[in-house]
């Protein structure tokens, strides 16, 4: 069975910054829990952030910025996170290589794991378009990656694997 990497907080794990979650019960995702071995994981929680936690934003509003070394993840309190968020990365990046995952569902406008959209850096509510340093870390490697507003796409994705 193929294995997806899914945000942790998208299984009903509460490890947003929040310590929220949100939990997925519409029927595509339900056919995705049938379809393929769901792996949650939460690149924030495992790169050493505690829950709940400040609200941050990467400075640049894109998680490639990060990784080039000219942006920053940011917290609320001004403190600079972007040494966890980039560990938390790299350790879901790890995951997938260890376990041949290729495709991932991560949440939506996430400082990591955004992937089409995230927010501006300016903490002011406003979302760009971009994706977040998990988001970024894992296509750069080849992994395709989806948000849980894109469920369908990965069902067809997954389709046309197997």
């Amino acid at each position: 069975m193929i294995k997806v990497l899914v945000s942790a907080c998208l299984m009903g794990e509460k490890v947003r910054y929040d310590g929220n979650d949100l939990r997925q019960t519409h029927k595509a995702f339900t056919t995705l829990e049938g379809k393929a071995q769901l792996v949650p994981f939460c690149p924030e929680v495992a790169g050493g952030l505690s829950t709940p936690r400040p609200p941050a934003e990467i400075d640049l509003a894109n998680g490639e910025s990060v990784w080039a070394g000219a942006g920053k993840v940011i917290a609320t309190t001004g403190s600079d996170v972007t040494d966890a968020f980039c560990e938390g990365a790299k350790k879901a990046l790890a995951i997938c290589q260890q376990q041949g995952i290729r495709f991932a569902l991560m949440t939506e406008s996430s400082p990591s794991c955004g992937s089409s959209l995230i927010y501006n850096g300016k903490f002011n509510g406003q979302k760009v378009s971009g994706e977040g340093v998990t988001t970024a870390l894992l296509r750069k490697n080849g992994i395709a990656v989806f948000s849980q507003n894109e469920v369908d796409a990965l069902l067809h994705a997954l389709k046309d694997c197997q």
